[in-house]
């Protein structure tokens, strides 16, 4: 079962985003108030056990460093792909876009401080097909594949 450990959000681009109590997601838009809200990259979700892993060679990394939206406890145990569509809590749907994204070109500050960043083989980009409200605890569930896609 993959379950969200936390959701994150921040106003600007290029900074680590800030754990919340909850996010809004609008159709096709994103995250409410989160700055990649209406871009190519609506939503962002990373395993919750590769932050861990990263925490094991960085410490102080917390929820939302990757600038990640949602982290997700067993989120690499439903084998998504790009198309892969899926339920978050009772209503929110996503739609996988795209896997792992370029660093920056000098690294980010955690590449920077250990040699290595998750998010450009292991960070998952999704759109917003229904909206809703997104919580920790809420539980992720892979739907059927598009039929006629």
């Amino acid at each position: 079962m993959a379950v969200v450990h936390s959701v994150c959000i921040s106003t600007r681009k290029g900074e680590k985003k800030k754990p919340v109590e909850s996010v809004t997601l609008r159709e096709d838009f994103g995250i409410e108030g989160d700055a990649h809200a209406g871009s190519g990259r609506q939503v962002s979700l990373l395993a919750l056990e590769s932050l861990m892993r990263m925490r094991e060679k960085l410490a102080s990394i917390t929820p939302g460093d990757f600038a990640e939206n949602l982290n997700v406890q067993g989120l690499n145990e439903l084998g998504l792909a790009v198309g892969s569509r899926f339920r978050v809590g009772a209503a929110v749907e996503l739609e996988i876009t795209q896997i792992g994204k370029k660093c920056h070109d000098s690294g980010c500050a955690i590449m920077r401080a250990v040699g290595t960043c998750v998010m450009p083989k292991e960070g998952l980009f999704a759109k917003v097909l229904t909206g809703g409200v997104i919580r920790p605890g809420d539980e992720l569930t892979l739907l059927p594949a598009n039929k006629g896609a």
